[in-house]
């Protein structure tokens, strides 16, 4: 299965993927937020992120999570929030 879901609202956790950068992710379809959880401990939550591209990421299991995060999370419309450094 690709994703774990408990609850409309509640994030989805994108199932592992082989990334250097990337541990884990978690994404919220409906509000449009991911947060990263980085291999080197940073952690950081992303609003405004294209729905599109969430489901996108969602719904193909291929998808490099370090390329999809430098693509959408990292664009100019989209704010970030540092939780560790």
């Amino acid at each position: 299965m690709l994703i774990t879901h408990q609850h409309m609202f509640d994030f989805i956790t994108i199932n592992t993927r082989t990334s250097n950068a990337v541990y884990a992710m978690h994404v919220n379809l409906l509000l449009g937020t991911v947060i990263v959880e980085y291999t080197n401990g940073g952690c950081y939550q992303y609003i405004n992120v294209s729905r599109r591209a969430i489901l996108n990421l969602i719904l193909n299991k291929n998808m490099s999570l370090g390329f999809w995060v430098n693509e959408n999370c990292k664009c100019e419309r989209v704010q970030s929030m540092c939780f560790t450094n």
